[in-house]
Parts: structure tokens; sequence; C-alpha cells
């Protein structure tokens, strides 16, 4: 099993969402030790954003960097995204991966009913955290949003979100997020 592993926090290791993450990889590695696990790091080497000329093909340099990206999405079975809440939306460096996965004809296409997804069967855990609490369906949400609709975009169903609100709010409330979110963990 390949497993797509991607931290996005700037936050190091007082990183809620890469503790997380860390732990599903952990899991993972639990019960299937010999899976194969490509680490993405992207505040410690963030994606440039895209550009015309990255776009369309002129640059050589981040053409086959766009190339290996997508490579590396299609091919894994799972995707553990870490992703802190940054202004109602996810970092500026996890919106860049997304624009790069993103390619008509190779992780989706148009046909006369519409988009299609071509990422395959594959399963995608977003581990979202945030300061304050913004429950599953807020209005001022761009975060959760955006990935779930990426990745079902792109064909992938199963996708599961665990969560960490008002990490910011107070020790009590961080340590009853994070308990919470360690025991869904436990579940995969």
């Amino acid at each position: 099993m390949k497993v797509l592993h991607i931290d996005s926090s700037i936050m190091g290791d007082a990183s809620v969402s890469r503790q997380l993450s860390q732990a599903i990889v952990a899991q993972l590695k639990q019960k299937d030790p010999a899976i194969q696990v490509q680490h993405l790091d992207l505040a410690a080497t963030p994606i440039p954003h895209l550009s015309a000329e990255i776009l369309m093909g002129h640059d050589e340099v981040q053409s086959a960097l766009s190339e290996q990206l997508v490579q590396q999405y299609l091919d894994a079975d799972v995707v553990v995204v870490g992703a802190a809440m940054y202004n109602f939306g996810v970092s500026s460096t996890l919106k860049a991966w997304i624009d790069r996965i993103s390619v008509a004809g190779r992780t989706f296409k148009y046909t006369e009913n519409g988009p299609v997804g071509l990422a395959g069967d594959k399963k995608v855990y977003i581990v979202s955290s945030r300061g304050g609490v913004y429950g599953e369906n807020s209005p001022v949400d761009f975060q959760e949003g955006i990935l779930k609709t990426v990745f079902t975009f792109t064909g992938v169903s199963n996708i599961e979100v665990i969560r960490a609100e008002g990490v910011n709010m107070g020790a009590e409330s961080k340590e009853t997020a994070m308990t919470s979110a360690f025991e869904a963990i436990k579940n995969i």
C-alpha cells in the first residue's frame, strides 16, 4: 500500500494537524508495516504557486515537478492531509499543491455530462485543525470544503475528516479536541 502524507502547517512541532496526521500514518503502519510512505512537507519545502508559465508548460523544471506531484497523487492508495485552518481556509502552500494536482486529462476530464474524476479508488484522510469552533457546515469554513471538493472532483469518494476544533480556546478545549481526534484515529 502506498501512502501520500501531506503536511501544510507552518507551526512545526507545535502543529496540531501535524501531530494528528503523523498519528494516522502510525496507525496505518501498525496495521500494515509494509506500507510505503511518501511525505510532503509543504511548509518546509513549499511548491511554487501556479503561474501562466507553469500552466502552459513553459517552465521545464516546474513542469517536471507538476508531473511528479500528479503521479504521487495518482499512485497513492491512501492520502493523509494535515490541514490547519488559516483565515478560514487552507494554507497557500496546500492550495499550491491542489493547483498542481488538478490537471485536466490526468486527475479529471470533462465529458458531455460534466466532469469525471480519474484519480481512482483511494482513501483520503483530512486532518482538520482549527483554533476556533466552526462545525461541519459553517458558512465561513473554506478549509474542509475545498479539500472535499477537490478530492471528490478528482474521483475520490472515500473521504474521512478528523477534526480538532477549538485548539486555541484554552487548554481544556484543546485537550478535549485532541482526545476526540486521537480516539477517531484509533478506529482507523
